[in-house]
């Protein structure tokens, strides 16, 4: 029976982070040692560079953050 339950889900795909084009904020969490608050709270800005909406959700587009976090002193 858990068969069936198990079909009607997506595929499950482990891609290492760092192969990853966007993050959820879980994943860049864990991928930065970022706390949570702050990723929401980076990703709130109007003018976030590196953030995409999905309707209500908040992916990190890794890429384009990496190469914010190197240029910041502070976060």
């Amino acid at each position: 029976m858990s068969d069936n339950n198990n079909s009607s889900k997506r595929p499950k795909y482990d891609v290492p982070l760092w192969h990853k084009t966007n993050l959820s904020i879980e994943e860049a969490v864990a991928y930065t040692g970022i706390g949570r608050d702050k990723l929401r709270e980076m990703t709130s800005r109007e003018n976030c560079p590196f953030v995409l909406w999905i309707g209500n959700r908040r992916l990190i587009k890794r890429m384009v953050f990496d190469e914010y976090i190197a240029k910041m002193y502070s976060v």
